[in-house]
């Protein structure tokens, strides 16, 4: 509005200065012709020719609408259509500037009138008088009134019709963002469920869609939070009740024979190994979670060494089992990475492929590059992954088959410590299983950290 203001301001002052000068000029052009008709015509020179002066000036005041008066070379109105100045000293500045021998017209604001004023001259040019016309200013600034006025309804009328179009806007800006905000709201006081109901498409609509999709995950995580919780109670206590009833057994039988309290005492001892490992592998994914703790220690790993050094350690695994474990590599691949974590990770996955392989089975480890990237897969004949649970194994505590994997005696921990082992090195996990028709792994590791990509 305040630019439409500046600007209405400024059509009607130049609206203003436009008819002014307009006038002035018209007026000036009019005061010269007089002066002109009366140097022509002796008409101050010529006592015989005063009454048709005065007739002539009459006509002339009436046919143009201006008052017309004539001064001799001191001043004296020789002649006045209004007939109220003749013979008085006429003390005008534009009268006094025509004897001086110059034109002038101004406009007198406080009185709405022109004063339009020409010298006039004898045969010698000699300056023998002045002519002034005086012509009012009103209808103009009439005209100028109504276009101001015009001007204000028009304004008034854009005011209620862009507060009407700013109510409305509001209204359709700021009810979905209070929407949101309460949806907001009730996302942080839990209740990950809310949804936001998009309509359109626009700015809003893709906030929308963005809260929701955030609203999901964080939904998704509080629900494996508690699955978290749920299933490490679970795996603790289950060998605290193994080892609470066999305790209970030792206390309870007296004459228990040594074989018998050796054996319940080595169930015991499992029981204690198993907790143990549960532990160490959760101390190891808190680890892995928190960076600041388990920062990963970057130094240039020879891949190839390290595959080997794992193969050989679980060859007496797989011959146990009878299953061929075969190694493949056809060149020396290093590439920078935490050694230790690596170590624990693509080991994790070469067991596993040889625990949920059936006897008499095949595993083969490849190690491979390009000039990015290095690649270790792990592929095995075993029982294999359905497709609908490929999505979850590298979920913690996710098993397959729960009670083959209690017979192996996995904490179902292994996956989980690989996947985030992995992620941190700014790699990625793919598998690629159907039921019954055995597992691959496929593992991709930059050969260069980026700066800022991992800890160091």
């Amino acid at each position: 509005m305040l630019p439409l203001l500046v600007y209405s301001m400024f059509i009607s002052d130049s609206l203003k200065t436009y008819f002014r000068n307009t006038n002035e000029k018209e007026l000036l052009y009019q005061a010269n012709k007089v002066a002109v008709s009366i140097q022509k015509n002796n008409y101050l020179t010529d006592e015989n020719k005063k009454q048709q002066f005065v007739d002539e000036m009459d006509i002339k005041s009436e046919e143009e609408g201006f008052r017309i008066i004539v001064t001799d070379s001191l001043g004296h109105a020789v002649t006045d259509t209004n007939r109220s100045a003749i013979g008085k000293m006429c003390i005008v500045p534009e009268i006094l500037v025509a004897l001086d021998g110059k034109d002038e017209a101004n406009l007198r604001e406080s009185e709405g009138v022109i004063y339009a004023s020409a010298y006039i001259e004898d045969e010698e040019s000699r300056k023998i008088g002045a002519v002034l016309l005086v012509s009012s200013f009103d209808e103009v600034n009439n005209i100028i009134s109504d276009v101001d006025h015009n001007g204000f309804i028009i304004m008034i009328i854009l005011v209620l019709t862009l507060a009407v179009i700013t109510f409305f806007l509001s209204q359709a800006i700021f009810s979905p963002l209070n929407n949101i905000l309460e949806t907001i709201q009730r996302i942080s006081d839990g209740q990950f469920h809310n949804r936001l109901d998009i309509k359109g498409h626009n700015e809003l609509s893709r906030l929308g869609e963005a809260i929701n999709v955030m609203t999901q995950q964080l939904e998704h995580v509080d629900t494996a939070r508690q699955e978290f919780v749920s299933n490490v109670s679970h795996e603790l206590k289950t060998p605290l009740s193994s080892m609470k009833v066999l305790s209970e057994s030792l206390l309870l039988q007296q004459d228990m024979d040594v074989e018998m309290y050796r054996e319940f005492m080595q169930d015991i001892n499992s029981e204690v190994d198993r907790m143990t490992n549960i532990i160490n592998d959760l101390l190891a994914l808190v680890k892995l979670d928190y960076r600041e703790e388990g920062m990963l220690n970057i130094a240039e790993t020879n891949l190839t060494e390290l595959v080997a050094a794992i193969i050989k350690r679980l060859t007496p695994l797989a011959d146990k089992k009878h299953i061929e474990l075969e190694f493949e590599c056809s060149k020396e691949i290093i590439i920078e990475a935490d050694e230790m974590k690596l170590t624990l990770a693509l080991s994790n996955l070469v067991e596993n492929a040889i625990k949920y392989t059936p006897g008499y089975g095949s595993v083969s480890v490849t190690v491979d590059c390009d000039h990015q990237n290095a690649f270790f897969s792990v592929k095995d004949t075993g029982i294999g992954i359905s497709a609908e649970e490929q999505s979850k194994i590298f979920n913690r505590f996710y098993r397959v088959d729960k009670t083959r994997d209690r017979e192996t005696g996995g904490t179902g921990l292994g996956l989980a410590i690989t996947h985030s082992t992995v992620m941190m090195h700014n790699g990625s996990i793919k598998v690629t299983s159907a039921e019954g028709e055995g597992a691959t792994f496929v593992v991709r590791l930059p050969i260069k950290q980026h700066q800022g990509g991992a800890g160091k």
